[in-house]
């Protein structure tokens, strides 16, 4: 009998600065995605382009209006990346703390660990794409209400709604 000792990389979950090389490398690699990317007025249209044990890529398009609304990513760590257009970012770093708004223009990255909350928009009069990478690959995904007292779990969501 031998005991196979060596750690098990497919549960160790890539670090946000990992993350966040992927989807830079792959935005910089736009023939690997751009003839993918769709167009839809209903709602964001979303590809996963990569999916293994320890991480999964998204391709994400975004038309004017369009929003994650408040959404966790299920204790998973993740980044995205936006490729073309512009997008903004809401985010509550702490109870203590108010809401913070970040432009997101071509060229910008954001990366996060696995307790992180944020609404992502396109406020512009043009479309956007982003990619988006997570390990351990999602899950599930709760949406939040942002109301007076901070932010309330609304709804959860598994892999069979995506």
């Amino acid at each position: 009998m031998s005991l196979d000792l060596a750690p098990d990389r497919a549960r160790t979950p890539l670090s946000p600065n990992a993350l966040r090389k992927i989807v830079r490398t792959l935005a910089e690699e736009p023939d690997q995605w751009i003839h993918k990317v769709r167009l839809a007025t209903d709602d964001r249209w979303y590809e996963r382009l990569e999916s293994s044990e320890d991480h999964e890529v998204w391709l994400i398009s975004w038309l004017p209006g369009q929003s994650t609304g408040f959404h966790d990513h299920g204790g998973s760590r993740g980044a995205f990346t936006v490729a073309l257009g512009e997008l903004e970012e809401l985010s509550l770093p702490s109870p203590d703390q108010g809401l913070l708004i970040r432009r997101l223009p071509a060229g910008s990255d954001r990366a996060f660990g696995p307790d992180y909350v944020h609404d992502v928009r396109n406020t512009t009069s043009g479309p956007a794409v982003t990619l988006h990478a997570y390990s351990p690959p999602l899950s599930e995904m709760s949406h939040y209400d942002l109301r007076a007292g901070g932010l309330v779990r609304t709804s959860v969501e598994g892999p069979e709604q995506w």
